[in-house]
């Protein structure tokens, strides 16, 4: 909606995890670095963590373009609120297995033929879970199993789980000590410093056509960063709705006043914050006698 008024050939804060809006912090190259060296040295577990709109999806988007660059086969399961059947469902029709789908034994003689053929060829095949925390606990045991599928070169496949913080917690569990003791790789993403948060947002500006960032202040971006705790998906989600109220003021300057208004709406809350609730009247208090 805003985009010819502040000369944008697209809108620079889409919620979507599109990676060539991907900003390259410091953690976020080394927790893709971590991924594919995982992939590349068949080190079979590598488990991506983070909280909530950390990034944690992106990071798994850059691992499949990376993969498709590589002509590396993979099955990505964005939906993990499974049980075991779907669970190997999913693997066949991604891995394209030439079988019985809803058959789990047929499905293993396939995927295993394909890891064989693929290693044959100097290749591997990689597994990707994203919202492993809320795998059950079943579907868990299943892709521990399919860990073990190895040769005297490494693991024949490459699981990559990314979650919630909760997931750390969930394979700390006594019952998952078998699968914790696979896990050779972890990396946590962490929410953005204010250096991070500024240059992310001033990458999205430029990404998007805008050369020179005209429209937020150092000021404003640091109490956005302060507002949102430096979660790039709150940064985005509260500057995109920054950029549509300047719009709709006809304001090619974001203010903090449209920063207060923009927060109130989305109910924001941050370590400090002095939001207003309605004061309830006393009368409504009083019990009502007969």
């Amino acid at each position: 909606m805003y985009n010819a008024f502040f000369g944008f050939s697209e809108g620079p804060f889409s919620l979507s995890p599109d990676p060539n809006f991907l900003y390259r912090s410091e953690q976020h190259e080394e927790a893709l670095a971590n991924l594919i060296y995982g992939v590349q040295a068949r080190k079979g577990f590598v488990i991506l963590t983070g909280e909530v709109g950390t990034g944690k999806t992106t990071m798994l988007e850059c691992l499949r373009d990376w993969l498709e660059s590589q002509y590396i086969e993979f099955a990505f399961l964005f939906n993990s609120r499974i049980n075991t059947q779907q669970f190997f469902e999913m693997i066949a029709y991604d891995l394209n297995l030439p079988c019985e789908r809803t058959s789990k034994t047929e499905v293993l003689f396939a995927l295993n033929q394909l890891l064989v053929e693929q290693v044959q060829q100097g290749r591997t095949v990689v597994l990707i879970v994203d919202e492993a925390h809320n795998l059950e606990w079943e579907v868990l045991e299943e892709i521990r199993l399919l860990g073990n599928l190895e040769n005297r070169n490494g693991k024949l496949l490459q699981i990559v789980l990314a979650g919630q913080p909760e997931f750390d917690r969930m394979i700390d569990q006594p019952n998952l000590r078998q699968l914790k003791q696979r896990i050779v790789l972890r990396y946590n993403l962490n929410p953005f410093t204010l250096r991070d948060a500024v240059e992310y947002m001033e990458s999205r500006l430029h990404k998007a056509g805008m050369a020179q960032n005209t429209v937020f202040s150092e000021e404003l971006m640091a109490e956005i960063h302060l507002r949102t705790q430096g979660i790039p998906r709150v940064i985005n989600a509260v500057s995109d709705n920054l950029l549509l109220t300047a719009f709709a003021q006809e304001q090619k300057l974001c203010t903090t006043e449209m920063l207060d208004e923009v927060c109130r709406d989305m109910r924001l809350e941050w370590p400090g914050s002095r939001r207003q609730r309605p004061r309830v009247p006393e009368e409504s208090f009083e019990r009502t006698r007969f």
